[in-house]
């Protein structure tokens, strides 16, 4: 895709899903199916009329309840029908998901202190962050494709395969991705399309900072 002269081209505004009890818990969810606690509600309604205001041309969501909760406040004010695709779920993470943090460091110290350095783990016996990306980052780019020129694609997932969809879409090494912070609940980053591919132009936008809870910090 090209910038189109005069225009500001295509944007991808990615946006994390509401607050569930795990993130409160700080327990990892992976591809578990958790859904929104009633401030995650209120977080996706609040946020829902901040994005209706960029006026999106589509929305994308992963299948999973939390996201699929938080696509459907805005779907309610722009009137566009929400397209799922499991695609876009969380890192599925075996073994560690269901456990805390601390019960994560405690039993995968090693495998956890590896995955920070940015060596390719397979947390729980799951899947690489890379191959995240490749389910994931195709998805978004086939739903921007279709937008009209300096049209907006809403795209609802999980903070970890958000964090992996921008690094491979801004051409980062994998390695470096750790380095993209994570977003807090439903916050949001966006990505401007510019003359050599995708730019990050706002990253865990939304709200004053809050702390990261749940998975991917």
């Amino acid at each position: 895709m090209s910038t189109t002269k005069g225009g500001t081209g295509r944007r991808i505004v990615l946006w994390r899903h509401g607050q569930t009890s795990w993130n409160l818990e700080r327990r990892f969810q992976g591809s578990t199916d958790i859904e929104l606690t009633e401030t995650g509600v209120a977080q996706a309604r609040r946020s829902a009329r901040l994005l209706a205001a960029l006026k999106p041309d589509a929305i994308v969501a992963s299948d999973l309840k939390r996201a699929a909760a938080t696509a459907a406040e805005l779907a309610v004010l722009t009137g566009h029908a929400v397209a799922h695709d499991s695609a876009l779920r969380e890192t599925y993470a075996g073994e560690w998901q269901g456990l805390t943090h601390d019960e994560i460091v405690a039993r995968y110290g090693e495998q956890y202190a590896a995955w920070k350095r940015g060596e390719p783990v397979r947390r729980g016996g799951g899947e690489l962050e890379t191959e995240v990306a490749d389910r994931a980052a195709p998805v978004v780019l086939e739903h921007a494709d279709k937008l009209p020129e300096d049209g907006t694609l809403v795209v609802v997932s999980h903070g970890g395969t958000i964090r992996t969809t921008i690094g491979r879409l801004l051409g980062l090494e994998s390695q470096h991705w750790e380095s993209l912070g994570g977003l807090s609940n439903c916050c949001w980053s966006v990505l401007g399309e510019g003359a050599r591919g995708w730019r990050l132009m706002e990253h865990n936008a939304g709200t004053l900072p809050e702390p990261v809870l749940g998975d991917d910090d």
